[in-house]
């Protein structure tokens, strides 16, 4: 039934042929009771599809059906939790069999049974089924409602029963309290059961009683409840009261455009048209005055009206929205003068005292009454006002703001009118209302709004063409390319510029601040001298207000609408400054000092965009370069002051500031820079770098990788030099990764500034000289693996060595490939192919793209890449952009291939050794594809031999270095496991065994470590299996970790060499083996050490193993009178 969610009426054909062949197993007296349920939930699945309504008319409801379903209905259980759905379909085909037109007094004939028992009436059968099932707690409660609406109102039920049960229901309220759970159950299905009578039941029928539950409704108080559901059934049964008040009566008054059928509005034409209305509105004015005298409206209106009034203005959008088609109702059955009345009582809803709940229920009731033609042409110069705020309605709230719903609900009332009235009563209020529409369409923060606000306006076809149901759903679309299309047409032009200003630059949210003022860029060229002489002189006090959020914006609207004026100027071959008038010059030229004088760093990123064009520079005297300069200063000093978040993007633009700042003032005519100055700014910049503040470190670094060439002549290797210390890892600055990446990047930034020249000077190029050191440092970077709180923080520092290892080769190869050597070369890609097997995707991924752009880059190749062809065999060129590096199911299978070479193969083993060891679902992966290679090599003795050798020197290289030790002693449990060494079991004391129990002796040496000593006992017990003398220092070593002062440690070794035992059972005399496994298996080897121990030695005579003898402590005592350090006793 999934399927048809989106449009259920699809199964209209087919619901009747569904429905006889489920009841036909309910009908069928041989069906087990789970088979009838199970056909009475796949009726529920339908009638949830496509709605009870629709589903109930095609029940069967004849005659014989009666006693029957009140039979299955009185063997059911109403608290059975599995058969809801049973009673659920029992209650609504009682509902609709209820409809038979005879007498149910008929069906009774003696009602003394066989026994001599009186038995029940059928009418009592039904009306106790129906009262059980109103308190229930599930589904059938509903039914339970649909079946007192149809059933009450039978002729012969309602004169005998009708009252009663109603006062059973009344009395029901008010006894039941909506603050506890049993009382909301009760309460709601009494207020559904009295809403579906008082809908389906005679108005004559309900009126004597509606005065009595209109008064017990409001004793119940359920504008108080917490239950949105039973505010929900009450607003829905006051408005009911309500209509059961007044007669059913079309308003004569009431505004009408057309006929109902569309086919009639079609044929008539012309002439014919106007007649019409001409004698529609005769006809309206000769019985309106005889209308007024056929109304007769009780006092209780104006309590319905009241109570929907203030529903308006509920919390819950489905409380709010009942009370509007209430409203609209109600209104409808009113005459003119009252109707008016409660227009005016609506209208109040829609002041700034009053909630966005207000507004938003305002919005749905004033749809709802143009809808109806209830709302005349003499009040839509009031409404459009309010419609207007509307749809810009948006109020901040903490973090976030409110208001989404009632652009939306505005929305919908645009639509409601543009069907609702003739086209010359709106012709006054078009551009405002179509201008607000298109303002939201393009601009409204969110989506469903610019959705719902794409309709009909003045050049709708183009418009909606551009701006159609899917092109809206993009924000950043809408705010820089329609808008762009939309501000040419001249209707809506300032009225976008306007609404920018007035309502978007100050936004709350930063993201639209930004796009609005990109927004204005764009759309300058559209209105340049309305930009310059009036959106300009208006956002210049802007930008030195109080107000954080309108200064910012004010601030970076300043600057994109002097940027685009300026490029205009240019394009029209004019002075840059021929837009501007002296005021808004001076004005432009103040705006940082003042933003200064406030010290805000919020603002500081605003001002670097004055610096983004040359255009903009020229504005600006030398004399205002202090100012400016100070400025970034500040800005790059103060980043701590602000979120993480906006860091990143203030560093950003105060570098990008100060290159600009240095092209345009610090540089003269024959290219060079003032010595002084340049001796002053390098100097500061290079001394920063040194501060003990992470960020502040971090932007001086970044400032320096973008100073110019000319301001890094002759101090190209101080620069260099100050950053290399900055990647020096110290006990005092361990933590200052981000210092380390950024310090990285501008070392690159600088090569590239200051260019290559092998025979050159080091204080001007990148020269042989100053190349190894510059490669140096970028390779230290690769080998940065801090990690602290935040987690493997280092990753940003290899991440940026790899770039910038990228960057400065690419740049030496166009320029003068001579200067890298060998060597460097291999080191690079080295590294790259061990960062490349690592475990953490991100930096796997990045470190495969920069392998990949090295080895097929060839404008010209790279020199020295070692086994040049069999990377290009194994990585085809065709693959460089295809390849999925973060998919380890794809990375890992490429990766083992490079074990074979033997230039890679220590780099990526030790890459892979931290990746199979690890805990991460990456290990799963490189674990299979480092077997698959081993599998190859089997057969190959110089190609084990070689990955043994290489393995030992990893593990000796990195002996007690934790990161790769520990996963390193879980990737040789595993490798000893799955017999990748089985050559060499046959060799008596073969030395890479040897070696490797020497090298996991001295690991575990003193260590603590309860996921190293776990790994190193896997290890221990895996070198069992090679023969000679080591089997004895093997048992040796795992005796001694019996008595580990850990309990774990002891009972893992111990199960560990049961199970070695198990395996490799040639390695233990059969005479002694079911002993050696008795005492392994039935120790407690949690207990206390001494009696462990004696088990243990137990083992060691079986096994002729030397016991292990306990070392005594060294007792150091100081000379009488000698002053110690130690503590001694």
């Amino acid at each position: 039934m999934d399927k048809y969610q989106e449009q259920p009426h699809l199964l209209d054909r087919h619901l009747e042929g569904m429905m006889n062949s489920l009841l036909e197993i309910v009908r069928d007296s041989g069906s087990p009771p789970p088979l009838v349920h199970l056909a009475f939930k796949f009726l529920y699945i339908i009638t949830k599809v496509r709605g009870y309504k629709r589903f109930l008319p095609l029940f069967p409801h004849e005659v014989r059906d009666l006693q029957p379903v009140l039979d299955m209905l009185a063997k059911q259980n109403p608290k059975d939790t599995e058969t809801w759905e049973t009673r659920y379909m029992l209650l609504l085909w009682l509902s609709m069999i209820c409809l038979i037109p005879f007498d149910l007094a008929r069906f009774d004939g003696n009602l003394v049974s066989v026994e001599g028992q009186a038995r029940q009436p059928t009418m009592d059968r039904i009306l106790d089924i129906a009262k059980c099932y109103l308190v229930v707690s599930d589904k059938a409660r509903d039914a339970a409602a649909v079946l007192v609406s149809k059933f009450i109102v039978r002729p012969d039920v309602r004169q005998s029963r009708m009252a009663d049960f109603l006062d059973w229901v009344l009395s029901m309220l008010s006894k039941s309290s909506s603050q506890t759970m049993e009382g909301t159950v009760i309460v709601n299905g009494m207020l559904q059961a009295l809403a579906q009578l008082f809908k389906h039941g005679k108005r004559e029928d309900c009126l004597p009683y509606a005065a009595t539950v209109l008064e017990c409704l409001d004793n119940c108080k359920l504008s108080e409840s917490n239950q949105m559901v039973l505010r929900k059934l009450g607003m829905k049964l006051v408005q009911r009261l309500g209509l059961t008040f007044v007669k059913p009566k079309v308003a004569k008054w009431r505004y009408q455009r057309g006929r109902r059928s569309l086919a009639a509005n079609l044929q008539a034409q012309g002439a014919a048209v106007q007649n019409q209305k001409r004698e529609a509105a005769a006809a309206a004015a000769a019985a309106e005055a005889e209308d007024d005298e056929e109304y007769d409206i009780p006092g209780e209106i104006e309590n319905v009206v009241e109570q929907l009034l203030v529903g308006l203005k509920d919390k819950d959008t489905i409380v709010r929205w009942s009370a509007a088609k209430g409203i609209g109702r109600i209104t409808g059955r009113l005459p003119k003068e009252l109707a008016d009345d409660v227009i005016g009582s609506l209208l109040d809803c829609f002041s700034f005292q009053e909630t966005d709940n207000a507004w938003h229920g305002g919005c749905l009731a004033l749809a709802e009454l143009g809808r109806r033609g209830l709302l005349l042409p003499s009040r839509i110069s009031d409404v459009v006002p309010v419609m207007l705020k509307a749809l810009t309605y948006d109020e901040k709230r903490g973090a976030c703001s409110v208001g989404s719903n009632v652009r939306d609900a505005a929305c919908y009332v645009c639509w409601a009118f543009a069907r609702a009235y003739e086209p010359a009563e709106l012709i006054p209020f078009i551009n405002h209302i179509s201008s607000a529409l298109v303002i939201a369409a393009v601009f409204d923060r969110d989506v469903n709004c610019r959705r719902a606000a794409s309709g009909t306006f003045p050049h709708g076809i183009d418009i909606l063409t551009a701006a159609d149901y899917f092109a809206v759903g993009n924000r950043v679309n809408c705010y820089l390319t329609i808008s762009v299309y939309i501000a040419g047409f001249s209707e809506y032009t300032q009225p976008m510029i306007d609404h920018l200003v007035n309502m978007k630059i100050n936004h709350w949210d930063s993201v639209i601040r930004e796009l609005a003022t990109k927004a204005l860029h764009n759309i300058t060229p559209q209105a340049p001298e309305y930009m310059a002489n009036v959106v300009l002189p208006r956002l210049l006090p802007l930008s030195v207000g109080s107000d954080l959020h309108t200064r910012h914006g004010a601030i970076l609207a300043c600057a994109e609408i002097t940027h685009a004026l300026c490029k205009l100027a240019q394009e029209n071959n004019r002075s840059v400054t021929y837009y501007f008038s002296e005021q808004s010059l001076e004005g432009l030229k103040q705006i940082h000092q003042e933003v200064c004088s406030h010290r805000s760093v919020f603002n500081l990123e605003c001002c670097m965009i004055f610096n983004k064009d040359w255009q903009l520079r020229q504005l600006f005297s030398s004399c205002a370069k202090r100012g400016w300069q100070w400025l970034i200063n500040d800005s790059l000093r103060h980043l701590t002051l602000v979120s993480s978040a906006a860091r990143q993007h203030i560093k950003e633009s105060a570098v990008s500031a100060l290159a600009a700042l240095c092209n345009e003032f610090y540089i003269n005519e024959r290219g060079e820079a003032d010595p002084a100055l340049q001796d002053e700014l390098v100097t500061q910049y290079v001394s920063e770098l040194q501060n003990s503040e992470e960020m502040i470190r971090c932007g001086f670094s970044r400032a320096l990788g973008a100073l110019p060439r000319f301001l890094l002549k002759g101090r190209l290797q101080q620069v260099l030099e100050g950053l290399k210390k900055v990647t020096v890892i110290s006990p005092e600055d361990v933590s200052f990764a981000e210092a380390r990446r950024d310090a990285l990047i501008a070392i690159a930034k600088v090569c590239q500034t200051a260019g290559v020249k092998g025979d050159g000077s080091q204080q001007e190029y990148v020269c042989r000289e100053n190349v190894d050191q510059i490669y140096a440092t970028l390779l230290t970077g690769v080998t940065d693996y801090t990690t602290d709180s935040r987690g493997d923080v280092g990753g940003w520092v290899r991440e940026a060595a790899m770039t910038s290892l990228m960057e400065v080769t690419l740049l030496l190869v166009q320029k003068e490939a001579e200067l890298i050597h060998a060597n460097i070369c291999k080191q690079i890609m080295c590294w790259l192919a061990q960062q490349s097997a690592e475990k953490i995707d991100k930096f796997r991924a990045h470190a495969g793209s920069v392998f990949l752009t090295l080895l097929h880059f060839d404008h010209p190749p790279v020199p020295h890449i070692p086994h040049r062809e069999e990377l290009e065999r194994i990585f085809p060129r065709w693959e460089k952009d295809t390849l999925n590096w973060n998919a380890a199911s794809e990375a890992f299978p490429r990766i083992t291939q490079l074990l074979g070479l033997p230039a890679y193969q220590y780099h990526v083993l030790l890459g892979l050794s931290v990746s199979v060891g690890g805990l991460t679902e990456t290990t799963v992966r490189a674990h299979s594809s480092l077997f698959d290679y081993m599998k190859k090599i089997q057969s190959d003795p110089s190609a084990l031999e070689g990955f043994c050798e290489t393995l030992l020197r990893v593990f000796e290289d990195n002996l007690r270095n934790d990161r790769v030790s520990v996963p390193l002693l879980t990737m040789l449990d595993q490798l000893l496991a799955n017999g990748c060494f089985d050559m060499f079991t046959e060799q008596e004391n073969h030395p890479f065994p040897v070696k490797l129990f020497t090298l996991c002796k001295e690991e575990i040496k003193r260590s603590k470590d309860i996921r190293k000593l776990r790994s190193s006992i896997g290890v221990f017990c895996g070198l069992i299996q090679f023969q000679g003398d080591m089997r004895e220092k093997v048992f040796f070593q795992l005796f001694l970790l019996l008595c580990h002062p850990f309990p774990i440690i002891r009972k893992t070794t111990a199960s560990q060499v049961y199970e070695m035992l198990l395996t490799y059972s040639d390695v233990v005399d059969a005479a002694v083996m079911e002993q050696v496994m008795a005492i392994l298996s039935d120790t407690n080897w949690e207990a206390e050490l001494p009696v462990v121990r004696e088990r243990r030695n137990c083992l060691c005579d079986l096994l002729k193993v030397p016991r292990p003898q306990l070392v005594a402590k060294v007792r150091w005592e100081c000379a009488p009178g000698v002053l110690c350090s130690w503590r001694c006793p």
